[in-house]
């Protein structure tokens, strides 16, 4: 006896057991909840906040998170195969012109790739922003965050 053909308009539903179907495993305010690019980003606005308390200029600089890195307007595109992992940019600055503001961008991929664990990630994320902020300043890096060793 062969058994009819289920109508394909209808989604199929796994609820296996009659317990109904699985719900989110953590709520959404939870920090498990957010992606990988979710958490990066608040990894990059954390460390933007940090430092415009002391930098207030900063306010007038747009940062932003991409997740490779590309060529500028008007950049010939690299050729892949003598590209080298240390030449891969972690992230760019990018100078003000045709009425747009002065731009940070942190590479994404390129920074995941580098840091094993949460931690080590957001302090990787940090020293980018500031080793970026303090290229397009024209100061030292370790002006722009001493760090939490300086007194």
């Amino acid at each position: 006896m062969e058994r009819p053909a289920a109508p394909e308009s209808r989604p199929r539903r796994r609820d296996r057991h009659g317990r109904g179907l699985r719900g989110p495993l953590a709520p959404p305010q939870v920090p498990m909840s957010l992606s990988r690019s979710e958490m990066f980003d608040d990894y990059v606005r954390e460390s933007v906040e940090r430092l415009e308390r002391r930098w207030p200029q900063l306010a007038e600089v747009e940062f932003a998170v991409q997740d490779v890195p590309g060529p500028l307007p008007g950049e010939p595109e690299p050729d892949p195969t003598d590209a080298r992992a240390d030449d891969v940019p972690l992230g760019r600055v990018i100078a003000a012109g045709q009425g747009r503001p002065d731009r940070i961008v942190v590479f994404r991929r390129p920074v995941e790739t580098r840091a094993k664990g949460r931690d080590e990630r957001a302090a990787l994320v940090h020293e980018v922003v500031v080793e970026q902020v303090a290229e397009l300043l024209g100061v030292d890096p370790d002006e722009i965050d001493p760090g939490p060793d300086a007194t």
